[in-house]
């Protein structure tokens, strides 16, 4: 991300009428450029030769450029009366097998209560898979049984990072329309099976809470990356992700970086990259283990994994215009997640 403005010098220029251009004090313009550039191009008392001039990222003419930020640098979740439909492409890597999900969906703020933002969420489209739509059985009763979970009514917090699902009991509700519509279509073995383990699921609420924590937009959209990012516009953050199949997923650290600049499209640009920091092996992650087998004092972390985000936000709102985030693990084989997520405009 870039760290510096460069200011063209013109003819008739100097130090002190460029300080005052920016706001800057002449000391702290001076001491900056020369941090930064080559040492012939250092400032000794007032301009020489230099074409160029070194100026803090927020060193700009036009101030509604410059992010808003509350204090600490930190960018505020404020999502009243929003109402977003995005389309949502994911694809899932295991070295030589790929597949890409894509759909659109709505996102409507409901209410805040108690210091949680409230959401509806709904699918607006079909289901495409590697760019067809759904058609084998398997994946039509998949898609025809989720509508009990639509609309979706999840909270998140201040931070933009989902708590819970809130409208467990409706599902049970729902279910008897959405198993009519599915018998309409198909009948066997298969579907019986299939509505069966579904009827399991939507009369366990922890059961359909960790299926739903395991919904990869939900979890990309609603990450948590409102944070204070420091005089730096740094931060660190210790994250999981639903990479692989697991209660307790597995723990990435990550760093966040702000640009305090908006972009040329009046968007503000939040850039992470990390790495699995997790006590358990590779063996613990195939076995589906929630813990190391191996207690140590000092145990030896497993790193074999990345971690990559890039968010742009919208300038005036704060809220998420376009998305993307990959994880994945080393298993037996690399696992790979990649979430794509954009706005879309009527």
């Amino acid at each position: 991300m870039q760290k510096f403005n460069i200011h063209t010098v013109q003819k008739g220029e100097n130090l002190k009428s460029i300080a005052s251009l920016y706001s800057l004090d002449t000391d702290a313009l001076k001491l900056f450029h020369n941090n930064h550039c080559n040492v012939k191009d250092m400032i000794l008392i007032d301009l020489t030769a230099q074409k160029e001039l070194f100026l803090p990222r927020t060193a700009v003419t036009d101030k509604s450029r410059l992010v808003k930020f509350a204090g600490k640098n930190t960018i505020v979740f404020q999502p009243e009366k929003s109402m977003y439909r995005y389309g949502v492409a994911i694809t899932m890597e295991n070295s030589d097998h790929k597949n890409e999900l894509k759909y659109e969906t709505s996102v409507r703020w409901l209410k805040t209560e108690n210091k949680l933002h409230f959401f509806e969420i709904d699918r607006t489209s079909s289901l495409y898979l590697n760019e067809e739509e759904v058609n084998e059985i398997a994946d039509l009763l998949a898609y025809k049984t989720s509508k009990v979970l639509y609309p979706l009514q999840i909270s998140v917090d201040e931070q933009g990072k989902l708590n819970t699902v809130e409208n467990l009991e409706v599902f049970k509700q729902r279910w008897n329309a959405v198993k009519d519509e599915v018998y309409k279509e198909f009948e066997g073995e298969t579907v019986d099976s299939y509505c069966e383990k579904i009827e399991k699921v939507i009369n366990e609420p922890d059961a359909i809470i960790l299926y739903l924590k395991n919904d990869y937009f939900i979890r990309t959209l609603f990450f948590g990356i409102y944070q204070s990012f420091g005089q730096n516009y740094q931060t660190e953050i210790s994250e999981s992700f639903p990479v692989v199949n697991n209660p307790v997923e597995p723990k990435y650290e990550i760093k966040l970086e702000i640009d305090p600049l908006k972009d040329e499209y009046n968007l503000v640009y939040i850039d992470g990259e990390g790495r699995l920091n997790d006590e358990r092996s590779v063996y613990d992650f195939i076995n589906g283990a929630p813990f190391s087998f191996i207690i140590e004092d000092s145990p030896v972390m497993n790193h074999g994994g990345n971690f990559r985000l890039a968010y742009y936000l919208n300038g005036e709102t704060l809220l998420s215009e376009s998305l993307y985030l990959e994880c994945d693990i080393d298993l037996e084989k690399k696992k790979k997640i990649s979430v794509v997520i954009a706005a879309l405009t009527d």
